[in-house]
């Protein structure tokens, strides 16, 4: 069974950076993909990065693109967003998710969830 902690959130101002963590336990991700997702106040749920475990390949959407990085450290296990230059926009509660195999925007897929951690970007 895969757990997820995210940990880094908090309050920045427009403009800062922030980086987020995930840590995988209960096994070691091999063909495995690993997204970040969001959730806004009164929106849906939506993609923000995914990146191929065994490959290192990232995928972005289009609203994070050129701002946001996301990584991956096999040997720690974990994976990490960079989010810099935040806007307003960006508030939400960001989760990590886990699956086998490919990687996907659609969350439907992602089967391992983590609890999610609080980013507020103020203007």
């Amino acid at each position: 069974q895969v757990q997820l902690v995210e940990s880094g959130g908090g309050l920045v101002q427009a403009g800062d950076s922030l980086r987020l963590s995930c840590a995988v336990r209960g096994r070691t991700l091999s063909g495995d993909a690993l997204g970040w997702f969001r959730q806004a106040p009164g929106k849906e749920r939506e993609f923000v990065a995914y990146i191929d475990w065994r490959v290192g390949s990232p995928y972005y959407a289009d609203s994070v693109k050129g701002r946001f990085t996301i990584s991956r450290d096999k040997t720690k296990n974990t994976a990490s967003l960079q989010m810099n230059n935040l806007k307003p926009e960006d508030t939400a509660v960001y989760y990590c998710a886990s699956k086998r195999g490919f990687a996907t925007i659609s969350q439907a897929q992602y089967n391992n969830w983590g609890q999610g951690t609080q980013v507020t970007v103020s203007s």
